[in-house]
């Protein structure tokens, strides 16, 4: 099995809910938290919402066993309403892999 191979199976996945300007959320998945938390603010790398709305603040990051999982998740609290997000985001809190990132 190639180096590569192994290492994309080893990658960790997060699910992160981000506040945004005008209090909007942003749910997005990662391999990590922090680069694209800076990547947001920085406007790089896609997301056109969060150019648009700048994030504020890191509101949640939960780590999940693959990118299917992480796809999955994605997909669910993005049908949630704003509310239901955030009692989604109390629930699980910020990950020991993002707590620098709440300001």
């Amino acid at each position: 099995m190639g180096q590569s191979v192994m290492n994309a199976k080893a990658r960790h996945w997060y699910v992160y809910l981000l506040e945004c300007r005008g209090e909007r959320l942003y749910t997005g998945i990662t391999t990590d938290v922090e680069r694209r938390l800076h990547e947001h603010r920085a406007g790089q790398k896609g997301a056109r919402f969060t150019r648009a709305h700048p994030p504020v603040r890191m509101v949640a990051a939960v780590r999940v066993a693959s990118r299917p999982a992480a796809l999955r998740l994605e997909a669910a609290i993005r049908k949630l309403r704003h509310a239901q997000k955030l009692r989604w985001a109390l629930a699980v809190g910020i990950g020991s892999a993002c707590t620098a990132l709440t300001t």
